[in-house]
């Protein structure tokens, strides 16, 4: 397994816990705070509001560190060098390009009557 792939299943994971604890979060102060009524659990309403904060800021230092450092990684082997739009066979060989073809408009005939 080459290190970019281990980079593709890391930020594979890092991203789905990232959308699991963006989620839970309510934009209006809500979220996993508000399911919660006693004080007793995770340390209470504010706590788990500052965890999931915190949490969600490491999330997204450690994709953006990830996705930097897998583009140092990737060394190019899985991409295709020969291009599909233009096909090396039509090249001249000669290196000189061809002349566009001279249109002549056709004489115009007399209709006949």
């Amino acid at each position: 397994m080459s290190t970019f792939s281990i980079f593709l299943v890391l930020i594979t994971i890092v991203c789905f816990l990232l959308i699991v604890v963006i989620m839970v979060q309510n934009p209006k102060g809500g979220g996993l705070s508000s399911t919660i009524s006693g004080t007793q659990m995770l340390g209470g309403v504010q706590k788990t509001t500052d965890f999931l904060d915190k949490s969600t800021w490491t999330l997204a230092t450690i994709l953006i560190a990830l996705i930097l450092l897998s583009s140092l990684s990737f060394t190019g082997s899985l991409s295709d060098t020969d291009s599909k739009i233009i096909d090396k066979s039509e090249v001249p060989a000669t290196g000189t390009p061809a002349a566009p073809a001279q249109q002549t408009p056709a004489p115009a005939t007399p209709a006949a009557k």
